[in-house]
Formats: structure tokens, sequence, C-alpha cells
């Protein structure tokens, strides 16, 4: 199924924790002095306007970031990586630009680092070739979990692999559990993060067990929020993470901090 563009969804609440997470811990990798390998599975178009037709018609980003912004650059800091990679790319392509995960991780990234990025959609493919043409980067139109099986273990061996579907694809719950132990018996050194939606239908929890069983000492947060609109099925995101880097968990306790503030508001 192609039909998934995530203008209609950019700069959500959902994406404001999968990217502050990204980012910090891309940040921490960044902080040797060694190259580090980046793989993105699905990675849609890489910037987003939202001033466009698509993304004010939900509405999701005027709920999401554009009434975060205040309250996460007084937690964070205008130094933390996501709030750094944002005011990058908006000094670039103006205050409506919202960056994707492809584009934030090539903005903390340095020249000697790696991206691999897939994206089997045509017009998102197109946009993100448009968008990401940096030296270090391949974009490929290519199944995100065959691409990363076929460079795993990556060179270099340091880095991380962001795992992002729109599980439009109900397989993709029973198949993300193997994926994970398939990669992680090849690149045990590598960074495996998920993103998955918390849904009415609880479709995410059989996943969720598969993989606490597999990764004992993997890292879980979640965030709730209410519905984006009537009927909308989506009511919190998560994250899990393998091989989770130093201080995410300290970040993640600061976006609960941060998102139980603006409930009570």
């Amino acid at each position: 199924m192609l039909s998934y563009q995530h203008l209609y969804h950019a700069g959500n609440l959902a994406d404001v924790q999968k990217h502050v997470l990204l980012a910090a811990m891309l940040g921490y990798l960044t902080r040797k002095d060694k190259p580090l390998s980046y793989i993105e599975t699905h990675a849609g178009r890489g910037l987003y306007d939202l001033a466009s037709d698509e993304a004010r018609r939900t509405g999701e980003a005027a709920g999401g970031i554009e009434v975060m912004a205040p309250a996460l650059l007084k937690e964070l800091g205008a130094d933390h990586p996501y709030l750094d990679a944002l005011g990058r790319i908006r000094a670039a392509h103006g205050d409506n630009a919202y960056p994707g995960s492809p584009i934030i991780a090539s903005t903390l990234l340095r020249p000697g680092d790696r991206l691999h990025l897939a994206e089997l959609h045509p017009q998102e493919h197109a946009s993100l070739r448009r968008n990401l043409h940096a030296p270090n980067v391949r974009v490929n139109r290519q199944d995100g979990f065959e691409m990363a099986q076929s460079l795993c273990p990556p060179e270099p061996r340091r880095g991380l692999m962001l795992v992002d579907p729109s599980y439009e694809v109900k397989q993709d719950y029973e198949r993300i559990p193997r994926f994970f132990a398939s990669v992680a018996k090849k690149w045990n050194v590598g960074v495996l993060a998920l993103w998955y939606p918390i849904l009415t239908s609880n479709l995410h929890a059989p996943m969720l067990r598969a993989l606490a069983e597999a990764f004992e000492d993997g890292f879980r947060h979640e965030l709730r929020f209410p519905p984006i609109r009537q009927g909308h099925r989506m009511v919190g995101s998560g994250m899990f993470v393998v091989n989770a880097p130093w201080g995410l968990e300290d970040e993640a306790a600061r976006l609960d901090a941060l998102f139980a503030r603006l409930k009570k508001a």
C-alpha cells in the first residue's frame, strides 16, 4: 500500500516525541569523533510545509509543534539538537518548514557519516531526492526492511537505525519483532529505534510484548494525548529502543514533565 503521505500529519505531537528523542540520540552519538551510519527504513519526503492545505486540513501541526515550540524552548534550551536542527531548517526554508527525521539526521550528522534512506512511495521518494542530496546520503526507492537487512552490519559499524512505518500494512506489527531480532544479531552494536502509534484498538500491544521478550534491556517510552479529532484512533505514541544511548531516559523524563504541564494548562 502506497497511499500514506506524512504531510497531513507532520509536526504533530507524535512527531515531536519521535524527533526530540531521535535528535537527542544523534547528539550523543556525534560527541565522539568517530563516523557513524544512519539507516531509516521509511523516510518520507524529509521536508514539510506546515502552511500547506494538507497540513492545515488536519490541524495536527497546529496542535503539535506550533503550540509546543515555546515550551520546548524553555524546557530543552535552544542548543538542544532538536531545536538546533529545527532552527537551522527554518532559517533556510522559512518559518513554516518542518523537518522530518531524515533531514533532522542530515542536519545533525557530519560529512564523514553515512546516511541510507528508503522510501517506496513514488512522489515521496521524488520529493526526498529533491530535498536531500548531500554527498554522504543515499536515497533508495526500496522496501526499507529489505534495505536495512542488506546493509547490516553497515560500515561504519557505529550508528543508529530508525524504523518508522505508517502501519497501513497491518502485517508490519508481526514483522517488526522478527526484523529487529534479525538485525540485532548481525549488528549488535547498532542503536535500533522503533516509533509506533498507540491505538484504541491495541494493535501495537502484541508487537511490544514480543519486543520486550526479545530485548529485556530495551528502552520504552510512551506519551498519551487526546485524539486530534473526533473518531481518530491514535491516542498516543511510543518509542522502543535497543542499545539506547546514555541519557535517553533523562530526555524522555523531560518530555513527560513537559507534556504533563501542557495538559494542566
